[in-house]
């Protein structure tokens, strides 16, 4: 019988600097930063309520769209998996590192940075401009509303739409 198994992450989180990006020899690129995410505990002694960090190592391929826009503060999700690697550090003692491994396909802007004057506080819903907008672009105006051609209605009205 053959086993299965499952290696998946998924985060929601804070960059925690702005991202590395560099390129293979073929011209892939590939985006390392840290993703903060907290979580809420209570403790047992004082009976307050505590909210801890964990950082968390991510690497992202294929990331030619989006690499200008993972800065720090930038809340991101992402789906991918765990790989631990090591190495030998200059005392020969052999270190091990875990990194969360996605594509880009797999990670998606979530909303404004912290502290960078992305977009207002949390929770507002209410952004200046687009995730997606290069920083030096500037809002595109609303086009007027032409009317529709004559022959373009064919007298259906919002009554005749099913939803």
């Amino acid at each position: 019988m053959a086993s299965k198994s499952v290696n998946k992450v998924i985060l929601i989180g804070r960059l925690g600097k702005d991202a590395e990006t560099k390129f293979t020899p073929s011209g892939i690129s590939i985006s390392k930063f840290t993703l903060a995410t907290n979580r809420n505990t209570k403790d047992p002694q004082s009976g307050e309520w505590k909210e801890l960090t964990d950082w968390h190592n991510i690497v992202v391929w294929k990331t030619d769209h989006v690499a200008n826009f993972l800065l720090k503060g930038k809340q991101i999700y992402l789906e991918g998996r765990l790989e631990t690697r090591s190495y030998e550090d200059k005392e020969g003692q052999k270190k091990y590192f875990t990194e969360v491994i996605c594509d880009a396909q797999n990670l998606v802007l979530l909303g404004g940075g912290a502290g960078r004057g992305e977009g207002p506080a949390e929770g507002s819903g209410d952004y200046e401009r687009p995730v997606s907008m290069p920083r030096s672009a500037q809002r595109p105006q609303a086009a007027p509303s032409a009317q529709p051609a004559e022959d373009f209605n064919q007298g259906i009205t919002d009554d005749d739409v099913p939803f």
